[in-house]
């Protein structure tokens, strides 16, 4: 089965949550909300800085596909 780099997540326990789930490498869940990750990959030490320079990178790909998929529902 193939996936979209990624997907909205809801969940009514979390009402004023917003999931962003990333589904390649390195996988994590973003709430936008109040901008907590968390990490599907386990990392070693040397792996650390690389991480921090893609991660930036990374959220900001994750907050520009949310606003996206919320402007093409308005639509």
């Amino acid at each position: 089965m193939s996936f979209p780099k990624f997907l909205l997540g809801d969940n009514t326990d979390y009402p004023n949550a917003i999931f962003v789930v990333h589904m390649e490498f390195p996988r994590f869940v973003i709430n936008l909300e109040n901008d907590e990750v968390e990490w599907f990959e386990e990392f070693d030490k040397s792996d650390e800085k690389e991480l921090e320079s893609e991660a930036e990178n990374l959220f900001q790909a994750a907050n520009d596909f949310y606003d996206r998929e919320i402007e093409r529902y308005e639509d």
